[in-house]
């Protein structure tokens, strides 16, 4: 829900898209939820929400082809969404399920925290619908979601976007394409050398 991780995406994607050895690079997401304890309340617009960033973060979404649609954004909990990221990921969908998240949200005014809305996103990119329904109706990976919360916790990650390359390098924020750009080359430097 955060519309910075989206336009960091897109920033990294740009990066990964001009790294040479893009083939080799296994990017992974993991689940953080700026506020756990938020209710979704399809009747709050998002403009309530997020009143004085939405101009600015707009601009900052078209910069890099993206359109933000705020006032048809339904402000809701992401815990179940990320728990829809961890049963993509199982199938090799988790960066097609990241981006229908994204698009569903910022840019078609979906309730990314409606099953039905997931089962369909997950049907979109390829996914079982019944597994997938099973999945979100069983509970499954809520584990895995506070797994990557708690392990977040513990290396100070306190906002999102927040990369971590290799485990080592950590850019915070939706920096520059040429930011991720060097760390990527960095990173797989020294890690070829191994």
């Amino acid at each position: 829900m955060c519309p910075f991780c989206y336009i960091g995406k897109r920033k990294f994607e740009k990066a990964l898209a001009q790294f040479p050895d893009q083939e080799n690079i296994q990017v992974v997401w993991k689940s953080y939820q700026l506020a756990p304890d938020m209710v979704t309340d399809t009747n709050t617009d998002i403009h309530q929400y997020l009143a004085e960033l939405n101009d600015q973060v707009t601009q900052m979404a078209a910069e890099v082809g993206l359109v933000y649609n705020f006032d048809q954004s339904v402000v809701a909990n992401s815990f179940h969404a990320h728990r829809f990221t961890h049963f993509a990921k199982q199938y090799d969908k988790q960066l097609e399920a990241e981006e229908k998240l994204f698009q569903a949200y910022f840019t078609e005014g979906k309730n990314i925290d409606d099953y039905a809305t997931l089962v369909q996103l997950g049907t979109d990119i390829g996914l079982d619908a019944e597994l997938l329904q099973l999945a979100l109706t069983n509970g499954s990976y809520a584990d895995d979601v506070r797994s990557d919360v708690y392990e977040a916790q513990q290396i100070g990650v306190r906002g999102v976007p927040f990369f971590v390359i290799d485990r080592k390098y950590a850019i915070s924020g939706a920096q520059e394409s040429v930011t991720f750009q060097q760390a990527l080359e960095k990173a797989y430097t020294e890690w070829s050398e191994h």
